[in-house]
């Protein structure tokens, strides 16, 4: 899916590491090589998006969650609002 927006990205080297930014979003990654980064870059700015993908109950619940509470435009608890 097109934007028609050319992003600007930088890559900066920080001791180990490779940092990739897409200055427009502010969004950054990180890897072990240029290739990484950039790899991580395009899957946290799809997550950015919300063109990720849903995650599976397994990764729910290792996030801590309870994917048989977890409820989609269900009303916050008052203490919450």
């Amino acid at each position: 899916m097109s934007t028609g927006i050319e992003p600007t990205i930088t890559l900066t080297e920080e001791e180990d590491w490779w940092v990739a930014r897409d200055t427009e979003t502010g969004v950054a990654s990180q890897g072990r090589t240029k290739t990484a980064a950039l790899d991580n870059l395009d899957e946290a700015l799809a997550g950015y998006r919300g063109e990720g993908r849903t995650p599976s109950d397994e990764e729910l619940r290792e996030a801590g969650i309870d994917p048989e509470r977890n409820v989609s435009d269900a009303s916050l608890p008052e203490e919450l609002e």
